[in-house]
């Protein structure tokens, strides 16, 4: 299944849409975060077309992550707090059997097209090495099944828990792009959440859930590959940081995300 079909929403009216989650677009049992974010953001578009009539586009997504939904069928419930000329503003709620279990606050505008004035992105190159590892192959029991519905590659450089190693930089390099299909602004939503966890290069494997994750798109992505710098600057506990920069083919950047999340707890 396509991302977009999958991550296709229906009106029901009064801002109110319905959409299913679908097993394919998980890792692990449970559905992941960026394919939630990009649910909830299509929906938050759709309901501020009226406001923003002329090809409307999310700018910044804001999601709060209560808990972990369920594959199966969920309800999107949106509020236009805002209509302007230059921003919209939509919340919007995913539940799923009367429970919230992610809430989000989106930026509705017109995607900038000219060049930018200012960037300074980090050098990724546009294509991953011969040597990448496809992330489809990791784990057992098909725990990451996002790799079989999207291409996602993995720098094995620096990416010392591959090996067993610990003490590698919190920094990786991956690349990404949707099946048959050319990435648009959700999937880059996706790219930015699409890194295994940077502690893994600290020996801490396991589920790290995001707790709140912030994100601005900031062009439509060129078709082919998006390339993914992860990184960290803290990690508190239990408590650490993510930040990626997604770049497209064209050597644009398209999305900066940044999220706080919970690394497994040290053994011992």
């Amino acid at each position: 299944m396509s991302f977009s079909v999958a991550s296709a929403v229906r009106p029901l009216g009064d801002g109110t849409y319905t959409a299913s989650l679908p097993a394919e677009w998980t890792v692990g049992p449970k559905p992941h975060g960026g394919f939630l974010l990009a649910l909830l953001t299509r929906a938050a578009v759709d309901s501020a077309r009226a406001a923003v009539p002329d090809e409307p586009a999310p700018l910044a997504v804001s999601a709060q992550f209560l808990r972990a939904p369920e594959v199966g069928p969920v309800l999107i419930r949106t509020d236009v707090r805002k209509a302007g000329r230059t921003a919209t503003v939509v919340t919007a709620a995913l539940e799923q059997r009367g429970r919230s279990c992610v809430e989000a606050s989106v930026t509705v505008g017109r995607m900038p097209t000219a060049a930018p004035d200012y960037v300074d992105l980090p050098d990724v190159p546009a294509v991953p090495p011969a040597n990448a590892l496809d992330l489809a192959s990791m784990g057992s029991g098909g725990v990451y099944k996002l790799g079989a519905v999207c291409d996602v590659r993995l720098d094995p450089e620096g990416a010392g828990f591959l090996t067993g190693r610990v003490g590698d930089p919190l920094v990786l390099r991956l690349w990404v792009r949707p099946l048959q299909e050319r990435p648009d602004p959700y999937f880059a939503l996706l790219a930015g959440d699409i890194s295994v966890p940077v502690t893994f290069n600290l020996g801490r494997l396991g589920w790290s859930p995001t707790v709140q994750l912030t994100a601005l798109l900031r062009a439509d992505p060129a078709p082919g590959w998006l390339r993914v710098r992860v990184s960290c600057s803290a990690v508190h506990g239990q408590w650490f940081d993510e930040d990626a920069v997604v770049i497209d083919s064209a050597g644009r950047l398209v999305c900066q995300a940044r999220q706080l999340a919970l690394t497994p707890a040290v053994q011992g």
